[in-house]
Formats: structure tokens, sequence, C-alpha cells
């Protein structure tokens, strides 16, 4: 099992919270991710944000560790490329497969798949400049 790094981990998992709050907020794409998923400023004030960023950072932090495991001690330039691999390759493609059979938007597509995209980016790259 390779050794992780729990710091790099963190601020990994810190970097994806973070660039989700920028990526959805009205400054780039709320407004057209609102219209493509239906939501409105209402419902999306709905049920606990407690509950709803909480398990966002979890899962950001789960996606973060494994990652790691999988750098291992990779640097910065090789975790970047492959964050970018995992991020484009593997989510994005797979989320791709589902809005395809889904017929949900390209629009959609393209922002959430570039929002892993460079949050799988950004992982890496963290993960690597730490080892």
């Amino acid at each position: 099992m390779p050794e992780v790094n729990y710091l790099a981990v963190l601020l990994a998992a810190l970097s994806a919270f973070l660039l989700g709050g920028l990526w959805y907020s009205p400054i780039l794409f709320a407004r057209p991710w609102m219209r493509l998923t239906g939501q409105s400023e209402e419902t999306l004030k709905g049920g606990s944000m407690a509950m709803i960023f909480g398990g966002a950072f979890l899962l950001n932090l789960v996606a973060a560790y494994v990652l790691a495991l999988f750098l291992g001690t990779l640097p910065l330039e090789y975790g970047a490329i492959y964050g970018l691999s995992v991020g484009l390759c593997w989510v994005a493609a797979s989320l791709g497969v589902n809005y395809l059979f889904e017929r949900r938007p390209l629009g959609l597509w393209l922002i959430n798949g570039g929002y892993f995209t460079l949050q799988f980016t950004a992982m890496g790259a963290i993960i690597g400049a730490m080892n």
C-alpha cells in the first residue's frame, strides 16, 4: 500500500470543494446549470445544506484519498496529467455515457464534465506537488 500524504489529501479535497463553489456560482455556470437541470433558486434552498455540503466534502475527501493511492509518489507534473486523465477519460467520459442514454443536454455534460476534469487535474497537481 503506498504512503499517503494526508495533508495533501485534505488540501486536494478542499480545492475540489472550493472549485465547485466557484464553478457552480453565478460568476460561472450557475444559471445555465440551473436551466439545464430544471432547478430554481427556491428549490436549491431546500434540503439540509449541512448534509449536502458535508456530504460533498466527504465524497471529495474519498476521491482525493483514492487518487493519492493511485498516484503514489508521482511529482506535480505527472500528478496533474494523471488527474486530467482521470477527470476527462474516466469521470467525464462515464458521465457522457449516462447522459447519452438519459438524453441529457450536451451543455450539461460540458458543465459537469468540465468541473470534474478540472477537479481531478487540480487534485492531482496538489497531491503531486506535496510528494
